[in-house]
């Protein structure tokens, strides 16, 4: 909470900084919060109507959706989702165990890679034919 926000919310606070301004001066920090205050309703007031036209909307949706006979898994088969690509591996190495491991490039190096590297074999040595 910064400490403008604790003088305007605690009376006591407010009262003690107000104790040296005119009462002009105050009138006219009332008139200014108030005209903040007014606006701010109304934001709230329109963020709320934009939000229940929206709930009302998708109610008809869902009611159109079952007075067809359609259900959400209907419509997900229809729906272009982007699939991810598995990228094909691009470089294979053995380990000291006899185990093949396959690699694409991307990404962090495996360790079996690092310690084929360590041995001084070079990415190219271990390009998939």
């Amino acid at each position: 909470m910064t400490d403008f926000i604790k003088i305007i919310t605690r009376k006591n606070s407010l009262r003690k900084q107000c104790h040296e301004l005119l009462s002009s001066d105050i009138e006219k920090a009332i008139a200014d919060l108030t005209e903040i205050l007014e606006e701010k309703k109304a934001q709230e007031e329109m963020q709320q109507a934009a939000e229940r036209e929206r709930s009302e909307k998708i109610e008809a949706i869902k009611q159109s959706m079952q007075e067809a006979g359609i259900g959400l898994d209907d419509l997900m088969t229809l729906v272009d989702t982007p699939i991810k690509k598995k990228v094909e591996p691009k470089y294979e190495v053995t380990d000291e165990d006899g185990e093949l491991h396959q690699w694409s490039g991307r990404g962090r190096t495996p360790a079996a890679f690092q310690a084929a590297f360590a041995q001084g074999k070079t990415k190219e040595d271990c390009l998939i034919k």
